[in-house]
């Protein structure tokens, strides 16, 4: 079973690869949740195939232009670290800074928490 720091390494390296997809694939729990203050009504998604189905639909939307991600910062079971995107949406430039922050069961992701700060 992988540690939370295991997870974290991992996490962070398909992060930076902007391998979105297969760090859920292959990082996050079946029945994982996720709290997105983006989310329109504010309520948890649940399960991986939607948590990758919202991934996919979003980077249809967007193109990458810079992407940088901390280091983590552990708490138990918690890890957390801080994103930074640069993307096109619509043909607007966006800067988008987040705390994401996770939790790891089993030794897989749980769940996820954004704080967004545009």
């Amino acid at each position: 079973m992988e540690t939370t720091k295991v997870v974290a390494e991992k996490l962070i390296k398909y992060l930076r690869r902007q391998d979105f997809i297969t760090a859920y694939e292959e990082l996050f729990s079946p029945d994982a949740v996720s709290f997105d203050p983006l989310k329109p009504d504010s309520s948890p998604v649940k399960g991986l195939a939607v948590l990758i189905d919202h991934e996919k639909a979003f980077l249809l939307r967007i193109k990458i232009s810079t992407i940088e991600i901390s280091d983590p910062v552990y708490s138990g079971s918690y890890f957390a670290l801080s994103l930074f995107m640069k993307f096109t949406l619509e043909g607007s430039e966006v800067n988008f800074n987040e705390l994401c922050v996770y939790q790891v069961q089993n030794g897989k992701i749980s769940s996820q928490q954004f704080f967004i700060n545009n």
